[in-house]
């Protein structure tokens, strides 16, 4: 029974790596490097004018990269494996970090060293995503069961099976909201402490540099060693790079039905093709993407511009005393200098948000292994984000106290919190559950399962004919224990796609709105991509019952 599964298929250190290093560590290091970079362009560089449009062209090249190098990482860990990409994420990222305080100049040097971090932020990023169904998949043992109960007619269906992806997402969303506070607790106060001991304020960010430098080495040792012999991961190498499907036969020792069990050698083109069609064809992972996609914007609309619009609520009303006079549109991290109550009123908003998204995480998590089949937990938070998301700018003011102060204030963030976290941890596990309950006879193309998988599948086919006491609704024995696993990283990069997509277009669409329409837009813009989410899960499971009634009229 489901009940006597073991809850993962990973050892106990395997999961313990992936909750406590490849999860944290993936936001600890972004979140590092975006809150001390304009002190290192100041500081270390030198640039007292435009380090604003400096910070943000750095930025936006960060994203534009991770554009393209998230879906490679992932069809590259198809290849070599999840644990080889988070070994190299990690040391990438340390050797950036490295290299980015040794700049002298914003272009070229100070721009290469941020998109070589961004390569290295892109793959473990997106190995969060394609480790989960790693660590949570059935084994053998569970697929034999799974098939035998198959064989029945009343027996349920894949999406109510009881899968451990879902509770782990939850303390996955929690645990990278803790590498963000590691982040913010540890590393950012470095160079103040470096300082202390005497060190000069340049000398002292070239410090703090190093020294998350080595944590990020650390991290990817830890890595090397922690996820050794994953499931479904033995037969991946470096050398798996230049093998192609026609080597497959001789990586695997059971013969052609080992490409379907997490070893083929796809072409790259198909991996990738493959894992973007599999997005119209299987709701969860549809749904699963567009939940990276609204999570990744989410985030920009927490960080970004929740301290932006407050800067402008203050300046407008001339709160900032004889800083007022400059452009409301300022970089949001001129916003404690200029104007500290603006900043302490940002902090404790972004701070509430965060709070409550680290409480719910867990949460949603065990709400979503209750309910796989509709994903109400991921329908609640895009209505709590349509709601907070609109509520926000509509509010007489964001203080929360003195004359035109409202507590409520402290219920919108509160919505705002739960609709991010909501969507990252819903998100992650409707796509862990999508991938570990694709029917590849039905939804993958025929390119991806390659010329001796077809005929496998068509021969055990044929040595079933079929009867009148035959049900309908039958599959071949064979089809049913096929799981996607060996295209998880190629949707681990689509999703961060998406994710990365979502970040752009809010970034620059909101930032332009916000200067030519309302500081309000960018809030509107999210409250849309929640109602687009909310509607598309909402026809999801009414497709989805439709159809589970049509097949039991037919039974």
């Amino acid at each position: 029974m489901a009940s006597q599964r073991a809850l993962f298929t990973a050892t106990r250190t395997q999961t313990l790596t992936y909750l406590l290093a490849v999860c944290p560590f993936s936001i600890a290091f972004l979140v590092y490097i975006n809150s001390s970079i304009s002190f290192v362009v100041t500081e270390l560089i030198g640039l007292h004018h435009g380090e604003g449009d400096a910070v943000g062209t750095l930025g936006f090249a960060d994203e534009l990269l991770a554009l393209a190098a998230c879906p490679l990482w992932g069809v590259l860990s198809d290849r070599i494996g999840v644990r080889h990409v988070c070994v190299a994420g990690y040391s990438i990222i340390a050797v950036a970090l490295v290299l980015f305080v040794q700049a002298k100049n914003v272009y070229p040097q100070l721009l290469l060293g941020r998109l070589l971090f961004s390569i290295g932020g892109s793959a473990v990023s997106t190995m969060v995503t394609a480790v989960l169904p790693t660590v949570t998949g059935r084994t053998s043992e569970d697929e034999s069961l799974e098939t035998e109960n198959e064989s029945s007619p009343r027996s349920e269906s894949a999406a109510d099976k009881s899968t451990p992806s879902s509770r782990l997402a939850g303390f996955v969303g929690m645990c990278a909201g803790c590498g963000a506070l590691v982040s913010l607790i540890v590393f950012l106060p470095l160079p103040a402490q470096f300082q202390k001991l005497g060190l000069s304020p340049s000398t002292s960010i070239q410090y703090s540099y190093y020294v998350v430098a080595a944590m990020a080495l650390l991290v990817s040792v830890w890595c090397l060693f922690g996820l050794r012999n994953l499931p479904g991961e033995e037969n991946k190498a470096w050398n798996s790079l230049w093998s192609t499907e026609e080597d497959a036969g001789t990586l695997c020792d059971d013969g052609p039905s080992c490409a379907v069990r997490g070893k083929s050698r796809l072409p790259y083109l198909d991996q990738l093709s493959t894992a973007m069609v599999l997005g119209f064809r299987h709701s969860d992972i549809f749904i699963g993407y567009m939940g990276g996609f609204v999570a990744r914007a989410s985030s920009v609309g927490i960080s970004l511009f929740i301290p932006l619009f407050v800067n402008h609520y203050y300046r407008a009303q001339g709160f900032c005393g004889d800083n007022q006079n400059r452009e409301s549109g300022s970089s949001p991290g001129d916003i404690k200098q200029s104007c500290p109550d603006a900043y302490k009123l940002a902090s404790i908003l972004t701070g509430v948000s965060q709070l409550i998204a680290l409480m719910t995480a867990p949460m949603f998590g065990y709400l979503s292994d209750r309910s796989r089949q509709h994903h109400l937990p991921l329908l609640f938070a895009c209505l709590a984000g349509v709601i907070g998301y609109l509520a926000f700018p509509l509010l007489p003011s964001p203080k929360f106290n003195g004359e035109d102060g409202n507590p409520a204030v402290f219920a919108v963030m509160s919505l705002v919190g739960i609709s991010q976290i909501g969507a990252i941890v819903c998100s992650l596990a409707v796509l862990s559950n999508g991938i570990l309950s694709v029917n590849v006879h039905q939804e993958i193309p025929k390119q991806a399962l390659g010329p001796e998988i077809e005929v496998q599948i068509n021969d055990n086919d044929s040595e079933q004919p079929e009867t009148e006491q035959q049900p309908l609704l039958t599959t071949p024995t064979t089809q049913k224990q096929q799981r996607l696993s060996h295209l998880k990283g190629s949707i681990a990069g689509v999703y961060s796609l998406f994710g990365g997509a979502g970040i752009l277009l809010l970034t620059k669409l909101g930032g332009l709105l916000f200067d030519v329409l309302s500081p309000g837009a960018p809030f509107y813009i999210m409250a849309g991509f929640n109602g687009i989410l909310l509607t598309a899960g909402i026809v999801g499971a009414l497709v989805r019952r439709s159809k589970k009634f049509y097949a039991s009229e037919i039974a």
